[in-house]
């Protein structure tokens, strides 16, 4: 693959060859630049720029919905749901598919996270003052989903 030799009128002073073909050099580069760094980021987000799913494509109950709205409002920021990447908190992921909570070693049951979600521990401020007794279990119904 030759490419065609870049032509220029005649009379063009070799300074102004130089500095066009600066300008063809430096526009490459930004592109390869910009073409990396936009692939990257999708790279590196490519988990989080997937579609949202829906309760209902998700096959969750009211309580589970409800549950799963407490959460994006008081935990995702966080937990991720499936992943524990840039977040403060572990993934919740699985958290009741173990039989002990791997942060702590506590028992994973809902009495346990329960617990962990109205006193907090460690780092985790707890969320008592903020969730009543309904809004705690709807959460615990849809950390049981994840």
């Amino acid at each position: 693959m030759n490419a065609e030799p870049v032509t220029f009128p005649a009379g063009t002073s070799p300074h102004e060859i130089a500095r066009r073909n600066s300008e063809a050099s430096s526009r490459v580069w930004i592109f390869i630049t910009l073409t990396t760094l936009i692939a990257m980021t999708l790279l590196a987000t490519g988990c989080d720029l997937e579609r949202r799913k829906s309760n209902a494509e998700l096959g969750l109950n009211p309580q589970q919905a409800r549950g799963r709205q407490i959460y994006d409002d008081h935990c995702d920021r966080c937990h991720a749901p499936y992943s524990g990447r840039g977040r403060k908190g572990p993934s919740l992921k699985g958290v009741f598919g173990r039989p002990y909570l791997a942060s702590s070693g506590l028992p994973a049951n809902d009495e346990r996270v329960g617990e962990i979600i109205r006193d907090g521990r460690a780092k985790m401020t707890g969320f008592g003052q903020v969730l009543g007794r309904q809004q705690v279990a709807d959460l615990l119904s849809y950390l049981h989903t994840l």
